[in-house]
């Protein structure tokens, strides 16, 4: 079919109905006569219904009045003429055409739509921030969501500067954010972009200050030297900061607990290499940093373990995975120790690999050690996930925040039609963007529960949002994908409003969790597994001793009887044979006793009530008197404080380590103990010091091991079990035991408690 393009002038257009043309015109149409009579179509009546004025000049604004009535005049004698002019409550300026027609003027008004409406718009939907300033960095726009975020008006944004010293903005060290140093001044200074600028600012509503992460962007026209504008987005990362800032503090604690736990703690680079310093891989080994930087310190492990050792850490090093091998040790003494060896790769909120932390641990210590490295290695692997979280929330402007997002990023309107999708969601649910365009969201990807049975459109979160208005984080939840098999997720639901406020939409970020749950289930696996071990380990012990102490009782009456009865009626030899069954019997019958009430411990239920210090001692020197007349030993004692505690087994506690104190004090020197405690935080930190024989640094952590003794029988009495009973005392109150200690020099046992809360 042949196309006849008639200009405006032609018979074909003369015999149109005007009237039906301009009523069904969308642009704001008004025919005026010389009489002052006005006809306006649809378009312009909705405008004007809008302004609550029943003057047609009211369209516009005051400035622009006197332009358009020179136009209309003009218009009156023949002219045609367009004019550019400023509509009320709209950003972009307008472009007016009045022509003569009719006896009159027609006036025909062309408004479009400003990008940056749009963008404002889109920060609201996003929860984003955003400003736009001029040169001297007064605002001249600003969104709803900035409000919120910043605590202030409208209004009282407006006009304001970064050199306003009302502004209350600090570092994140706690140091002053001039206003000369703001990402807006230093953006119009340098025509760079600021990109992610931590600040604090304070927020008066709340009274309190809120962090944010800010990136401005200078805008100029081309060929210019100066900006002309700067558009500033910023978002509250006030969770996110409070959430680091717990993640460092965890980090301490479990680097700690690790080296209380552990003989030798290292790191090496991202490549594998092993360099100074590393004190505890020194003090153990006795290597200087020349002999174990680098792979050096393959010369300290046994000579059959070397192959083996390296094949695991060339692997884990390749695989940035984690590091798990046994071999043998050698000390500084020449020995080689067996050990356990575990290493976790460090990575930044980038996810790129920055260190290798690891530990060689004593077998004899596993059991503890594993669990310690466990907690870390799930603290390391919680923060890189938080972090990688986080670094996917950081939107980017417009276009490119949806294309680069890591996230799944989903645009709905009011119906649920979905208006945008980006690759990541497209990818994660196996469609292509043009499928999912135009489509209702719920029935193509949010069907069903993970179970199978239908998920009504009124019980989904995000249909729920299209309704309220109110933001929604769904932290477990189905898509389906394209191939039918459903993909877990978690995601967030934000609402976007139209210029009257109304919800008009929503943006969908989510995240494939697909790995996080394996991982989770893996971790509770592990758990549950060493749960139902130790619960078994701690029922045997209670069990066999128990059982134990018949028989016992019976080797014991009749030795007695047999001593009794038959003492010095045969050989010497045969009254030494009783003795040394009498003395093993009380040996066997001590050891039980210590046993059972280790096993005991491990099942009893606590009761703490607020608890004196000095009473405990008081007790303790009761329980020690004999000790102290018999050799003159002394024990003194400053403990002012009170802690949460079980008063009986707390005097247990301090009794066997000022028992010890006295026991082990150096040939022909008075034994003399001292106890003292002092408040930190929400603990209580108790000291045992003595003048004693002192404990080398590699027996510190074996000696609060079960049947651990480091002298013979003969010289010390003991079973090995004293320790290990204050070791559980203290951590079923919630604190923990360690030792200083060097031979000849005495010992100080440390040791924390719940204090009473204030």
């Amino acid at each position: 079919m042949t196309v006849t393009l008639p200009d405006a002038g032609s018979a074909a257009f003369q015999t149109l109905d005007a009237a039906a043309l301009l009523a069904a015109l969308p642009d704001p149409v008004a025919h005026l006569t010389a009489g002052g009579q006005v006809t306006l179509n649809r378009a312009a009546q909705a405008r004007m219904a809008q302004t609550g004025s029943g003057d047609w000049t009211a369209l516009f604004q005051p400035g622009s009045v006197p332009t358009i009535q020179d136009a209309v005049q003009a218009a009156l004698r023949g002219e045609t003429r367009q004019v550019t002019v400023q509509v009320v409550d709209t950003v972009a300026p307008g472009l007016l055409t009045v022509a003569s027609a009719s006896g009159g003027a027609l006036l025909h008004l062309h408004v479009a739509r400003d990008p940056l409406e749009v963008a404002l718009e889109l920060m609201d939907g996003l929860g984003l921030g955003m400003t736009v300033q001029a040169p001297d960095t007064r605002i001249l726009l600003v969104n709803d969501a900035a409000t919120r975020i910043l605590g202030l008006t409208r209004e009282q944004l407006t006009g304001r500067d970064s050199m306003d010293p009302e502004w209350r903005a600090i570092h994140p060290d706690g140091t002053d954010f001039p206003g000369e140093t703001h990402p807006s001044m230093q953006a119009l200074r340098t025509l760079q972009v600021q990109r992610e600028v931590p600040m604090g600012v304070y927020h008066p509503q709340e009274q309190d200050w809120r962090w944010l992460q800010v990136t401005a962007i200078p805008r100029r026209a081309p060929g210019a030297t100066q900006a002309k504008q700067v558009t500033t987005v910023f978002a509250d990362i006030t969770e996110k900061q409070a959430m680091q800032t717990e993640m460092r503090r965890r980090e301490r604690r479990y680097r700690s607990l690790v080296r209380a736990t552990s003989q030798i703690v290292w790191d090496a680079f991202p490549d594998g290499d092993f360099q100074p310093p590393q004190a505890d891989w020194e003090a153990f080994t006795g290597q200087s940093p020349a002999q174990y930087r680098g792979v050096g310190w393959l010369d300290a492990l046994h000579p059959d373990d070397r192959a083996h050792t390296i094949a695991d850490w060339q692997r884990a090093v390749r695989d940035g995975d984690l590091y798990s091998t046994e071999h043998r040790l050698r000390r500084a003494d020449g020995q080689y120790v067996p050990m356990q060896v575990r290493a976790v790769p460090v990575t930044d909120e980038r996810g790129q690999l920055v260190e290798w932390v690891g530990t060689h641990s004593d077998l004899s210590a596993i059991r503890e050690a594993e669990q310690a490295l466990r907690a870390l290695n799930a603290e390391l692997e919680g923060r890189v996930q938080q972090r990688t979280e986080d670094l996917a929330r950081v939107t980017r402007f417009s276009t490119l925040l949806l294309t680069a997002a890591g996230e799944g990023i989903f645009g709905l309107d009011a119906r649920g039609i979905t208006t945008f999708a980006n690759p990541a969601a497209a990818r994660m649910l196996g469609y292509s963007i043009e499928r999912m365009i135009g489509q209702p969201q719920h029935d193509l990807v949010h069907h069903h529960h993970e179970d199978g049975a239908p998920y009504p459109l009124a019980d989904c979160p995000i249909h729920q949002t299209l309704l309220d208005g109110q933001t929604r984080r769904v932290e477990r939840d189905v898509m389906w994908h394209a191939q039918g098999h459903a993909v877990p997720v978690a995601y967030v639901v934000t609402p976007t409003h139209d210029e009257q406020g109304q919800t008009s939409g929503a943006v969908v970020m989510v995240q494939d969790i697909t790995e996080r749950i394996r991982a989770q289930g893996q971790l509770q696996d592990l758990i549950e597994d060493l749960e139902r071990s130790n619960q078994d380990l701690e029922q045997f012990a209670y069990v066999a001793s128990h059982d134990l102490q018949e028989p016992l009782r019976t080797i014991g009456s009749y030795t007695e009887l047999l001593a009794r009865r038959y003492q010095g009626q045969l050989d010497p030899r045969a009254d030494q044979y009783l003795h040394f069954m009498q003395d093993a019997v009380d040996r066997m019958r001590s050891l039980i006793q210590d046993l059972l009430g280790f096993a005991r411990l491990s099942r009893a239920d606590l009761t703490l009530t607020p608890t004196p210090l000095g009473d405990l001692m008081r007790s303790v020197q009761q329980n020690v008197q004999g000790t102290l007349d018999a050799d003159g030993s002394s024990l003194t004692w400053d403990t002012p404080d009170q802690v949460m505690g079980q008063a009986s087994l707390l005097t247990q506690l301090l009794t066997n380590l000022v028992s010890n104190g006295l026991k082990f004090h150096r040939p022909g020197e008075t034994a003399h103990v001292q106890v003292t405690s002092r408040r930190e935080g929400d603990m209580i930190h108790v000291q045992v010091r003595d003048n004693g024989i002192g404990i080398p640094p590699e027996y510190h952590a074996r000696i609060f091991e079960i049947f651990q003794r480091l002298h013979r029988r003969e010289t010390y009495a003991g079973n090995g079990m004293g320790l290990a009973i204050c070791r559980k005392i203290t951590e079923h109150h919630g604190g923990r035991i360690w030792l200083d200690s060097s031979p000849d020099q005495g010992s100080t046992f440390h040791l924390t408690l719940p204090a009473v809360p204030s």
